[in-house]
């Protein structure tokens, strides 16, 4: 790599990620302060600082508006760097958990719990989520390894659609036949307005293990990139870092999937544009894509719950009403092109 390009985007770097944190506590701000009621400044200060529990806005605050803030977070940076993973991994720059058919697998997993084990808890629907995620992954790789030729991203595009497609039939008929439509309507349509505290509690600590494991590796991912050969000619061990990579992106993916439903696009969108921010280092590119994955997520979850205050709009919708057209975009972009990074 060019010294003075990585000086320069080291620059860069520092920049883009003091001005998103800066933006991510802003958002926080407004947030806490605007919903179905707005909430003044001062007393959102008093319930993060001296909460009263026999308040109501104090509650709401604490209980209904940071866990959602918190849990947009949390799966903005999980399918963002799940995203840029999937896609350095791949050599694909259309490689999203939700294009390539991970989250269908990770929502099927959540609908056949509520389904058939209607009493099981959290942990159990995150574990079945991440084994959902799993299979799909599999299913993936033997379908685009199957026939002539190498794989290619295009290949492993198409097979993932095809298997989102299978698998989102088998969801919808499993909710037809429980009788579980108005439970999984929300869910399925993506929103964390109903996050709870314990939700949170067992997503954290799976989301900052993939994170740290992800960054843990994010030089090897940059040395990947170079191709196999090159990997393995600096002692790349390209075996463990590819098995670590999808097994990041198979947690991460299901404790998206667990809080906020299936939402797609996410892990396509903010990576690409990242790229371009930071360059093809991923020691810079993950951060910059958890940091702005996270603020993307915040920022369309406030404009979902404030588009007509009191009525909820969903934030898997509105993600895809932008996700279609950038993916139509990037696609068009890299017809006959090789991904770099």
């Amino acid at each position: 790599m060019n010294t003075k390009s990585h000086t320069s985007n080291q620059a860069r770097f520092g920049v883009f990620l003091t001005a998103g944190l800066l933006l991510l506590a802003l958002m926080m701000g407004l947030t806490l302060v605007f919903g179905a009621s707005r909430i003044p400044p001062g007393e959102v200060l008093l319930a993060l600082f001296r909460f009263d529990g026999d308040n109501f806005t104090h509650l709401t605050v604490r209980d209904i508006r940071l866990p959602r803030f918190t849990a947009d977070v949390i799966v903005g940076a999980s399918l963002s760097i799940a995203g840029a993973i999937m896609q350095g991994t791949t050599k694909n720059p259309m490689a999203d958990s939700g294009i390539m058919g991970i989250s269908s697998g990770s929502t099927l997993g959540v609908v056949i719990i509520l389904a058939f084990f209607p009493g099981a808890g959290r942990f159990e629907k995150m574990g079945m989520s991440a084994l959902g995620a799993g299979v799909v992954t599999l299913l993936i790789y033997v379908i685009a390894f199957a026939g002539k030729g190498r794989i290619t991203p295009d290949r492993m595009v198409l097979s993932g659609m095809a298997i989102s497609t299978l698998l989102s039939s088998l969801t919808t008929a499993i909710i037809l036949k429980n009788g579980l439509m108005n439970q999984m309507l929300r869910y399925t349509s993506g929103s964390s307005a109903n996050t709870i505290w314990k939700d949170l509690a067992i997503a954290a600590p799976l989301f900052l293990a993939g994170v740290a494991t992800s960054i843990a590796i994010s030089r090897s991912l940059t040395v990947m990139n170079l191709g196999e050969d090159v990997s393995r000619g600096l002692g790349a061990n390209t075996m463990l870092i590819r098995t670590l990579s999808t097994l990041i992106v198979l947690v991460l993916s299901a404790v998206a999937v667990i809080i906020i439903g299936p939402v797609g696009y996410i892990g396509l969108m903010i990576p690409y544009i990242s790229r371009y921010m930071v360059g093809t280092d991923y020691r810079l590119v993950l951060p910059i894509c958890g940091v702005y994955g996270a603020l993307f997520v915040t920022v369309v979850d406030f404009a979902a719950k404030n588009i007509h205050p009191g009525m909820e709009f969903p934030i898997g919708l509105l993600v895809t009403m932008i996700g279609v057209p950038f993916f139509v975009y990037v696609s068009r972009r890299q017809e006959g092109d090789q991904f770099s990074g």
